[in-house]
């Protein structure tokens, strides 16, 4: 019976009836109560997004798989400090870290969020060690700006690991699959044919229960929870009934139903899914894991404005056929986990080769069976001629998957690695470097699109996510930056309509709430965008541009208390978020604290050293602080950066002017002029500079040319102000 029950919830759980599953378990638990029981039904709760269930029925358990599940459904909870008692238990030293290379991974997260970024680091690259295919680990040392370069992670020992695993797993399967066969003869010939299936059945499964929920790498097979990847910076919350700030010209669109789109990893304790997959599905620390906004929102204020290891299908039609076979007995005994290594590997070969000798003695009559020891030699050199002729040809198959495998990943690692790092043009080349199929796949291009972005290049970005979308359209990774590419292009249709189609596709998606936030902060309705923007950290709170976002917003609103606070917040997620570091700066500047400013510019300035705008606002401070020498030699570097960015070009010329070096000043601004002719604020401070000059008419015409160019309200005064002093001396102007 218990047995049944097991297969029921499995199956339950596997065709996505939660709430089936989670019943039968109850049953299940209550009829025969073990602590491996109770692992399942916390699964089944994980599964249907109820970790505050799991988190009771585990609390205080002590497997290693149990804490592990403890753990996540603590760090599902925030509750870090016993997440991580539940994987570094204090009474046992040197204890290991449950669930190998998933446990580490875990680990990582929950040193990463409560601000100890080396053991964080040390912990990713333990998880890397043992399982070399862990790829969300190696997405996480970018992140934190500690990832060695692709080529070695992913280089020779990690094949060697990769086989060496392989082998040992398809040994050790081997061995458990002819152990399970010996004792199903025997106990045919002592018990009967009926007695010895129920036998067999139920010692096949004790196994699996026991061996199961840990992978060939020592990770997960299957806790996940309903929700999207991690790369995406996805959220783990629940179903909130939070009032929608979406005012009138969203409200023609029906609302969707109150779910994730994201569909969980059901194959739990058993399944055949990549473990890697299922502890991003199941952890959901959002990176942001990880490329950010790029540059600057409002960089000018009033000046410019604005796969799963696969099986082989003969191998697949073997087991099936092997199965059908034995279709009396109600189960194979055969253990899935030998098949999950890269294309089945020799090991699953040799399980299907064995598993149909016996399938074929079993058809026999049990009566009939010889008892005789010739019948066993005979048995024995049949599996070891089906060793010796089936190993080499899949261990080559092996050798060949993973060298393809990694790679991919070295490829891909190196892109992103980049990326990360800023180095937006190497991380464009290194993806060029990808298949046709490879290049055009939603993740792919959605990186694409980023690094784009932070080159200031937005029409590429446009298109990148455009083709992004196409391809996987019900994606959100990468929309809310999307999102800002259009508000930087002031494309407020096509804005409003990626707004209106991520509700749709998941309106309890972060990157939903930022696209809306976005729409409204590009008409100005700050107090809208804001309470979006909100929306989104309550959705997820580790979503560190949502919380940039809500910063921007208040510093738009001049509420700077509340934008210093957002700002913070971001980075107790991620300290790497340089745009927020940049949006500190911005506050203080605004405040003149111009100490302050240039310490958190140049903390932005650490993390991106190819921005333009960041390099431009740090020269600005220093240019405040007096420290003219360095503020010049910023604003070099910035021009240099990005010749397309009229900023730092204006601001040497004010740096010059300040200096009395009007001739190179006046220089550099006819410069500026064939690249922004449209800028009134150029034609304005040239003709300050004329008149310093004592050439009056000059001055007259270049502040005409400032007005005739319709700038600000505040600009327009400041012109009209400085034209009716043109004829003062700038000795009396100052006095007066």
């Amino acid at each position: 019976m218990e047995t049944l029950m097991v297969d029921c919830v499995q199956s339950s759980l596997r065709q996505f009836m939660n709430r089936n599953a989670i019943f039968l378990c109850e049953r299940l638990c209550a009829e025969f109560p073990s602590e491996l029981n109770s692992q399942l039904l916390a699964s089944c709760y994980l599964h249907n997004n109820q970790a505050y269930c799991a988190y009771h029925i585990l609390k205080g358990t002590q497997l290693a798989q149990s804490r592990y599940l403890f753990a996540i459904s603590c760090f599902q909870m925030d509750l870090l400090s016993e997440a991580e008692a539940a994987l570094c238990p204090s009474n046992e030293t040197g204890s290991e870290v449950p669930n190998g290379a998933a446990g580490h991974y875990l680990l990582g997260l929950v040193y990463r969020y409560t601000d100890r970024r080396k053991s964080a680091v040390d912990h990713f690259k333990q998880a890397l060690l043992i399982d070399p295919l862990l790829w969300a680990a190696y997405e996480e040392l970018c992140t934190l700006g500690a990832a060695d370069e692709a080529s070695g992670v992913f280089g020779e020992s990690a094949a060697l690991s990769i086989q060496h695993q392989s082998m040992y797993h398809g040994s050790d399967s081997q061995h458990v699959q002819t152990a399970i066969e010996d004792r199903s003869v025997l106990a045919g010939r002592t018990l009967g044919p009926e007695e010895a299936n129920s036998r067999q059945l139920k010692h096949v499964h004790g196994n699996s229960l026991r061996d199961l929920p840990v992978s060939h790498h020592g990770a997960a097979i299957g806790v996940g929870a309903s929700s999207q990847p991690l790369n995406g910076g996805s959220s783990t919350m629940s179903v909130y009934s939070t009032p929608s700030p979406m005012p009138s010209q969203f409200s023609t669109v029906a609302p969707p139903p109150l779910c994730r789109n994201g569909q969980p990893n059901m194959n739990i304790l058993g399944g055949e899914s990549s473990p890697k997959s299922t502890v991003n599905t199941t952890i959901q620390a959002p990176r942001r894991k990880f490329v950010d906004e790029g540059k600057l929102r409002k960089v000018s204020g009033r000046l410019f404005p604005d796969s799963g290891p696969r099986r082989s299908t003969r191998l697949a039609a073997e087991a099936a056929s092997a199965a059908s076979s034995n279709s009396t007995q109600g189960g194979n005994g055969i253990s899935h986990s030998s098949a999950k290594f890269l294309g089945g590997g020799s090991s699953s070969r040799l399980s299907s080769a064995s598993f149909r000798s016996v399938t074929v003695r079993k058809g026999q009559s049990w009566a009939s069976e010889s008892l005789d020891d010739g019948d066993d030699r005979c048995l024995e050199r049949e599996r070891g001629s089906m060793q010796i002729g089936g190993l080499t040809p899949n261990g080559s198959r092996v050798t060949n998957g993973v060298s393809e495998l990694l790679s991919l990943l070295r490829t891909l690692g190196e892109g992103y690695r980049l990326s990360c790092l800023y180095r937006c043009q190497d991380a464009l080349d290194a993806y060029r470097k990808l298949s046709h199929k490879q290049y055009n796949t939603g993740w792919v291009l959605s990186q694409v699109g980023r690094a784009h972005f932070e080159l200031v290049d937005y029409l590429e970005a446009d298109h990148a996510f455009i083709l992004a979308r196409r391809a996987t359209p019900y994606s959100l990774d990468g929309m809310d930056i999307y999102s800002t590419v259009l508000y930087h292009l002031k494309e407020e249709m096509k804005l409003s309509y990626l707004a209106q189609d991520l509700i749709l596709t998941d309106r309890l998606a972060p990157q939903s709430w930022c696209a809306i936030g976005n729409c409204y902060s590009l008409q100005k309705d700050h107090e809208t965008a804001l309470k979006n923007f909100q929306r989104a950290v309550h959705l997820n709170s580790r979503f560190p541009y949502a919380h940039t976002l809500c910063g921007h917003e208040y510093v738009a609103l001049e509420d700077y208390e509340n934008g210093i606070k957002s700002y913070q917040s971001a980075l107790k997620i991620d300290t790497r978020h340089y745009n927020s570091w940049y949006g500190l700066g911005m506050v203080y500047l605004r405040q003149e604290k111009f100490e302050f400013a240039e310490h958190h510019f140049r903390r932005a300035f650490q993390i991106n050293q190819r921005s333009s705008v960041i390099m431009c606002y740090l020269g600005m401070a220093l240019h405040a602080l007096k420290r003219n020498d360095e503020a010049l030699e910023m604003m070099e570097k910035a021009i240099i950066a990005d010749r397309k960015n009229p900023l730092p070009m204006y601001h040497k010329a004010n740096i010059l002017a300040s200096l009395e070096r009007f001739d190179e000043a006046l220089e550099n601004l006819e410069e500026l002029k064939e690249s922004a002719p449209h800028e009134s604020s150029v034609y304005a401070l040239m003709g300050r500079i004329y008149k310093r000059c004592n050439l009056p008419a000059k001055a007259m015409l270049h502040y005409g040319l400032a007005l005739d160019l319709k700038p600000s309200a505040a600009d327009t005064a400041v012109i009209k102000s400085a034209m009716e002093k043109l004829h003062v001396p700038d000795e009396l102007e100052d006095s007066l």
